[in-house]
């Protein structure tokens, strides 16, 4: 399957290397390609820049965002939340229309320092996940995978052999069928993919990322999830 990642940070080349794996054909999407491939700073998290990232995984494709989105039979939002809509504004309404959206990101607002809240009108009675299903309505927006570290997203079996939740909601009942056979792909068994309705769930499991922040700022990883215990 042809897949575009919207997006090149830690999460976006986690799920890409992933989905390479898995023998997707897949291209990163970035707002300048030239200078996301000139640069020579590391990321935010201190890794190697982009280009290095990108030599040991020669299969991901790098283009802009609208590229990426146009490549994609699947679309994946892997950008900063705050700066989500306008990226998929560049991505392209009709290189988006029809397709399947994947949104891992999250609205938080890092003006205060740490911990970051989030971001105003983005939470409560909203949410990301919502605003982007409302910019693009011919898209079909699912969000999941977004209250975890990425390295569990894609191998869950790091802690707890597995046996912790990831929430999964949207629109449309055909396209998280899609996305769970993706998900069951990364290893996620279908009994811990709780589906949490429309699209705003969303408002629920992005504010999962206050207490998740501040369990990874005490224990000092994030290396952890979430259960449901009945």
């Amino acid at each position: 399957m042809k897949i575009g990642i919207i997006g090149t940070g830690i999460v976006g080349k986690t799920i890409a290397s992933k989905l390479v794996e898995l023998n997707n054909d897949v291209m990163m999407g970035t707002r300048n390609v030239s200078d996301k491939l000139a640069s020579k700073a590391p990321d935010t998290h201190g890794n190697p820049p982009f280009s290095e990232w990108l030599k040991i995984n020669s299969k991901v494709k790098l283009g802009s965002f609208a590229e990426a989105a146009t490549f994609g039979e699947i679309a994946i939002n892997a950008t900063n939340g705050s700066n989500s809509v306008t990226a998929l504004i560049l991505a392209g309404t009709k290189n988006l229309s029809g397709k399947i959206l994947i949104d891992i990101a999250n609205p938080l607002d890092f003006s205060n320092g740490m911990p970051p809240s989030l971001l105003p009108g983005l939470h409560n009675t909203n949410s990301l996940g919502e605003e982007i299903q409302k910019t693009f309505p011919a898209t079909m927006v699912v969000k999941t995978l977004n209250t975890m570290w990425s390295g569990l997203m894609i191998n869950p079996k790091m802690v707890g052999k597995g046996d912790h939740v990831n929430f999964i909601c949207g629109n449309d009942e055909a396209a998280k069928t899609k996305v769970k056979d993706i998900l069951n792909q990364f290893g996620w068994p279908a009994k811990n993919i709780i589906d949490l309705g429309d699209i705003t769930g969303a408002r629920a499991t992005e504010s999962m990322l206050p207490i998740w922040l501040r369990v990874m700022g005490v224990t000092k990883s994030g290396v952890f999830n979430f259960n449901l215990v009945h």
